[in-house]
């Protein structure tokens, strides 16, 4: 069987680079989605251990069409009801990209009557109550080929469970992962964020210190499917609990917000890792130890009087941030004169996308001699 770990752009290596830890073939990478292939318990891994993708997808079909005709007859030429029963709630979504097809609303509605124009052939009858499990089917158009695959996930991979509150302008676990592992953390050095709000990049860097697998304790779509053979699931998370470690890594989060740090505390504690919190401005970073990594997400002032306030802010972070040397720095932003207004140009740049805003995670390297990994890109 083949599958789609989608992401958001920037990050397609990283989603590649867990998919071969998992031991998954990868057949391609492309923009925002790698194809990997596999059984239900590739399947179920990737699912279960996925810290930077943000939906995984099981491909049923996939065709050309440059017209509805083509889309209706592509997705009705798809043996559905290997894959839907007779009761099953249908969920069509759709998304189109440099396509003749581009109404996205106009796909759904065409897919979902050919799916059931299907489904009424297949169980001679026209009587479909959709009163049972859900089934949640993409129809993807890009460049006129269009790929139909059933959602694994149901809610997003970024959904852990252990986010219940929230602070202003959070960043999504998908994403707070991510940039943790840019920066090369694996849990064997300090990590702090002097700007922490809801808790998101410490409570993801201890997972990763701990070899938690981010959903572990969460279900999935693909739970409920009736064609599903074996125990994938089960299984995996048996894997999952086996794999935990046993360690309490050096994380500091901080933050000049005390609701934020309360919010932190609950979050951790819900996730099931110790992390050291403490309410302190940047002015305040005292960071205790000689070599680590630092990773943030500071104001990024969309508004004229916050953009002040954060430009503020970036020339503190330069002023705390310069003695410590022998700490990589590892910062995003969508701030676009954030090196000028910093001090300094980053040794590497990645452009992200951080709630639909085009950002950039800037990092900065420790002295030589303190580098324990390779840098990578």
């Amino acid at each position: 069987m083949r599958f789609i770990a989608t992401c958001k752009l920037g990050l397609e290596s990283v989603v590649a680079d867990e998919l071969r830890e998992l031991g998954i073939e990868i057949e391609s990478v492309n923009d925002a989605k790698i194809i990997f292939c596999g059984g239900y318990d590739a399947m179920a891994r990737a699912c279960l251990w996925l810290r930077a993708a943000e939906r995984v997808l099981m491909i049923v079909g996939e065709f050309h069409a440059e017209s509805f005709e083509e889309l209706y007859s592509g997705v009705r030429s798809i043996p559905w009801r290997e894959y839907i029963g007779r009761r099953s709630f249908i969920h069509v979504n759709g998304k189109s990209a440099k396509s003749k097809l581009f109404a996205v609303s106009d796909c759904q509605r065409i897919a979902k009557k050919a799916i059931v124009d299907s489904l009424f052939e297949a169980y001679r009858t026209h009587d479909l109550p959709e009163d049972g499990e859900e089934i949640i089917i993409e129809i993807g158009l890009l460049r006129d080929e269009v790929t139909a695959a059933l959602d694994c996930c149901g809610a997003g991979l970024s959904r852990r469970g252990y986010r219940t509150w929230n602070v202003a302008a959070p960043i999504a676990e998908t994403l707070g992962a991510a940039i943790v592992r840019l920066a090369r953390y694996r849990g064997d050095v300090p990590l702090a964020d002097p700007m922490c709000g809801s808790g998101t990049m410490p409570i993801e860097a201890a997972m990763i210190a701990r070899n938690m697998a981010p959903g572990m304790n969460r279900s999935f779509a693909a739970e409920s499917w009736a064609f599903l053979t074996g125990k994938p699931f089960e299984l995996a998370r048996v894997e999952a609990r086996d794999s935990v470690r046993d360690i309490t890594p050096d994380i500091v989060g901080s933050d000049i917000d005390p609701h934020a740090i309360e919010v932190c505390k609950k979050h951790a504690k819900k996730a099931g890792v110790n992390i050291r919190w403490a309410v302190r401005s940047v002015e305040e970073l005292d960071l205790g130890s000689e070599s680590g990594i630092i990773v943030c997400n500071p104001p990024y002032g969309e508004r004229l009087m916050e953009k002040r306030e954060a430009e503020r802010l970036y020339k503190t972070m330069r002023v705390k941030f310069d003695p410590l040397t022998h700490w990589d720095k590892n910062v995003i932003t969508s701030h676009r004169d954030f090196e000028r207004i910093y001090g300094r140009k980053a040794d590497r740049r990645r452009k992200l996308s951080n709630g639909g805003m085009v950002c950039t995670l800037y990092r900065y390297f420790a002295e030589e001699g303190f580098i324990k990994e390779p840098r990578g890109e």
